[in-house]
């Protein structure tokens, strides 16, 4: 029980966090369940959250990864907050997961999920996910953006942008 209260408040502080503030080591990787990774989803703020799904094993994912590095900078000092699911398998983490992240310029906060229950949890993200990687849930409030496959930076900008006009 403290071990899962202290990994939810990992999430919370690593959700929370503006990448652009703060260095990721990267020397360990938060694993969470979908239970733990879950309030992300409902957060009701003036803030853009950025939620991407992948793994390096998904060539399209990581293709796209350097824009939402890109994607950061661009926002920086604005209420946009990234967040990057890694859905890469738990006994890959030393060899693929973590080298990969720390080769990346821009540190964005990566969690890894394991969870095996993504039939239950792959529609709370969104009913039009069907599960494939990569996928992209840009949200403020109740008004949420969902992209299943690949992403070029000028949607992600665009999707943020429209969010973070709105009233």
């Amino acid at each position: 029980m403290l071990r899962s209260f202290i990994l939810i408040i990992i999430v919370i502080v690593l959700v929370g966090c503006n990448p652009n503030r703060h260095t990721y080591s990267y020397d360990t990787i938060d694993v969470v369940d979908f239970k733990m990774l879950e309030p992300q989803f409902t957060k009701s703020t003036d803030t853009v959250y950025v939620v991407n799904f992948w793994a390096t094993w998904c060539s399209p994912c990581v293709k796209e990864f350097p824009y939402f590095d890109e994607a950061a900078k661009i926002y920086s000092g604005r209420k946009v907050k990234f967040l990057m699911v890694s859905l890469d398998f738990p006994n890959q983490v030393e060899k693929s997961l973590k080298p990969f992240v720390k080769s990346r310029t821009n540190r964005l906060p990566v969690v890894l999920l394991d969870d095996p229950n993504q039939n239950e949890w792959i529609n709370k993200v969104s009913p039009d996910w069907s599960g494939a990687l990569p996928a992209t849930l840009i949200y403020k409030g109740s008004n949420k953006v969902f992209t299943e496959g690949p992403i070029e930076l000028a949607d992600i900008t665009s999707n943020i942008d429209s969010l973070l006009v709105e009233l």
